[in-house]
């Protein structure tokens, strides 16, 4: 991986670039930076400074490392790029699709489906996905101090009927592994609660999250443990996040993958069964294929429910079914995921 110097005269050291704090907090943020990394002329990026300040370009080195240099149209990096396609109006997209605030209990829990609750445990994340559901969201508004956490348990044990707790954000792991034990050993001690889960793309875009701290707080938490990654491509896996995925197996934690749907992306039947191989080679079952939620400035990765059902019929042709994943949409007001296919 090409080496960035962590100012105008320091190079990282060995240690800095296998500690995960390091990585988060020397992002990519800037065109140059990134054209020059992937050997490309700024010019060949359809790049928009608009959209940037609107949504910032924002990629760690581990990710950036996965994108094929001299290549303009890498399906990593159309992920991530900023560009004019996101300040379009389209009808029917909005700042808030899934209609989150009005399903929020307490500051940093939104409460939408029988027997579990979503804490955003931080609203900071590793990587600007342009597509993200969240890319409006208000979380200044719902950090969760401790006064608020206090709270949040207070209404967890209020509530039998709960039984899954779920760690999301932002990314949960951008929380330090401390904090973490105290939210998880916390939880713990609410009988009714069974599972934890976890949403989080840091395994894939920094690896070097998945620490034998986190490892060792969720396998001695008394919960049982689900992890899901968010990877759309087969070249968002490499050694290191397989290796990573393997210690949070060997942690006894249950290891999922969901993707999105992407125009010009993972739109092909190659491009899936790739991505659900690699996926499931890597240590994480398929799990969920998402169409795109209507969030404002990502229009231009929409992909039709009808041309998704097509798709995932002719993956069913040509995978195992554990290795297809369950087509679906998340429709506000309702009591679960709605399937496209079965």
């Amino acid at each position: 991986m090409k080496i960035i110097a962590k100012d105008n005269h320091e190079k990282p050291t060995e240690q800095d670039l296998a500690s995960w704090q390091y990585q988060l907090s020397h992002c990519i943020k800037d065109i140059d930076s990134l054209s020059e990394y992937l050997e490309l002329d700024a010019s060949q990026l359809a790049f928009s400074s608009a959209a940037s300040q609107d949504f910032q370009l924002k990629v760690p080195l581990p990710y950036a490392n996965r994108m094929r240099k001299g290549d303009a149209n890498d399906p990593l990096l159309l992920q991530v790029l900023p560009t004019s396609a996101e300040l379009e109006y389209f009808p029917g997209f909005s700042t808030d699709p899934l209609q989150e605030a009005s399903a929020k209990a307490l500051t940093g829990l939104i409460h939408k489906y029988k027997n579990r609750v979503l804490l955003t445990l931080s609203g900071a994340c590793a990587i600007n996905c342009r597509y993200c559901f969240r890319r409006h969201f208000p979380y200044a508004d719902n950090n969760i101090g401790s006064s608020q956490w206090q709270k949040i348990l207070d209404y967890i044990q209020a509530d039998p009927s709960i039984e899954e707790v779920i760690f999301s954000g932002g990314d949960p792991l951008a929380t330090p592994d401390k904090r973490i034990a105290k939210f998880v050993n916390d939880l713990d001690k609410i009988s009714h609660l069974q599972r934890l889960r976890i949403h989080t793309r840091l395994p894939v875009v920094i690896p070097q999250r998945i620490t034998e701290q986190l490892c060792s707080i969720l396998q001695n938490s008394r919960l049982q443990s689900i992890l899901v990654i968010h990877a759309n491509h087969a070249n968002e896996f490499d050694a290191h996040v397989t290796s990573a995925l393997n210690s949070l197996l060997a942690a006894k934690v249950t290891v999922l993958n969901q993707a999105v749907l992407l125009k010009g992306i993972n739109d092909t039947l190659k491009a899936q069964k790739d991505l659900h191989i690699a996926s499931f080679k890597a240590g994480a079952l398929p799990y969920y294929l998402f169409v795109l939620d209507p969030v404002q400035g990502a229009a231009h990765f929409d992909v039709s429910d009808r041309q998704a059902q097509q798709l995932i019929g002719e993956l069913q042709a040509h995978l195992p079914g554990y290795l297809v994943p369950k087509l679906a949409r998340e429709i506000p007001g309702r009591p679960n995921k709605t399937l496209l296919a079965i």
